[in-house]
């Protein structure tokens, strides 16, 4: 070597040993500062996320077993070792194409699972053959695991619910029931109880009677009001109020059959309900009510604007009574009830 390279060769070693000194004492620092928050951590398991983990294996795995057993504080080092094996195995994980029994298309799954829900007595080979019908081949055990995934019971075992037990006798079922209404008179606040009868297939509503005082006298006279209102029903759904008399069972048409509903079951009556949420909501919680006239007038202003005014999700949106001629085009206005409290929107010829 050169005479005169010499003083620049020491200066580079000195500082090379410098820089490699301060290096040391930065990572002994921070491997301390580590052992400080570990004993502060105790026994305590440290949680960390999947990018954390990435991170300590690459830095990890560059440094060895040997380094990482003297500086490591965090995990041992056979986990960060374990980590980044699992890093390189997923690196040539690839997801396989064509291989294998092709799933089952999301359709299809959704059709053996609407299928099933809607009818309850419906079995495997029956399911397998509606699918049949719409162009999809399904073996009889690919239905059944779409089935037991789903938590779905096997036809003999699968229960009938009370929607769709309602659903298929709507054009023969009447559902009755009772609300209240406060209302000042002379003799101050009076409830009064007003009896109605419900189509649950056409949501037709027939006010049946309205007292302060529903005895026996009031529920017959109540029954032949809603005779028209019952011709051609076959059953009649309510609970097991007192009020529904011997009676009252009495005056009801001869083929009408009394059905009670469970006790404290209100979903197994769930129409005449809502109408009862409807009725309050929308009319009579909405106003004071002076004398029973009152009272009478609003409701039939009400069943008036239910009929003929107001759209049924049960229906699909349509009117129970749709007017023979409605207009696309013209001029829209709006028509008040009871002071504006009840209103609907039409459109009037051009």
């Amino acid at each position: 070597m050169r005479a005169d390279f010499l003083p620049f060769r020491v200066l580079l070693l000195a500082v090379s040993g410098w820089v490699n000194r301060h290096h040391q004492e930065v990572i002994e620092y921070l491997v301390e500062e580590n052992r400080v928050l570990r004993e502060q951590i105790g026994d305590r398991r440290l949680r960390l996320s999947d990018q954390q983990r990435r991170r300590l294996a690459a830095k990890g795995a560059k440094l060895g077993r040997q380094i990482l057993e003297r500086i490591a504080s965090i995990v041992t080092p056979d986990t960060i070792l374990r980590w980044h094996r699992q890093l390189i195995a997923a690196k040539w994980t690839f997801a396989r194409v064509g291989a294998g029994r092709p799933g089952v298309m999301q359709d299809i799954r959704s059709l053996v699972i609407r299928m099933a829900r809607e009818n309850a007595g419906w079995g495997y080979c029956r399911i397998q053959g509606e699918l049949k019908t719409l162009g999809h081949r399904v073996a009889p055990s690919t239905i059944r695991n779409i089935l037991k995934a789903n938590g779905i019971l096997p036809a003999p075992q699968r229960p009938t619910t009370w929607r769709a037990f309602m659903k298929s006798h709507w054009g023969q079922v009447v559902g009755t029931d009772f609300f209240t209404v406060e209302a000042w008179t002379g003799k101050g606040l009076r409830t009064l109880y007003v009896l109605f009868f419900l189509d649950l297939k056409s949501r037709r509503v027939c006010f049946a009677g309205l007292t302060s005082k529903p005895d026996d006298r009031f529920m017959v006279q109540a029954a032949v009001n809603a005779r028209d209102f019952l011709q051609g029903k076959r059953f009649l759904l309510c609970d097991r109020d007192t009020k529904f008399s011997h009676r009252f069972r009495q005056s009801l048409p001869d083929v009408l059959q009394l059905v009670q509903t469970p006790l404290q079951a209100p979903n197994a009556n769930a129409h005449a309900e809502r109408f009862v949420r409807s009725i309050k909501e929308e009319c009579l919680s909405r106003m004071i009510w002076f004398g029973e006239a009152r009272v009478r007038r609003a409701i039939f202003e009400y069943l008036e604007h239910y009929h003929t005014e107001r759209s049924h999700q049960g229906i699909g949106n349509e009117l129970i009574e749709a007017p023979a001629t409605q207009f696309t085009l013209g001029e829209v206005v709006c028509h008040e009830r009871l002071g504006g409290v009840l209103r609907h929107y039409q459109r009037v010829a051009a």
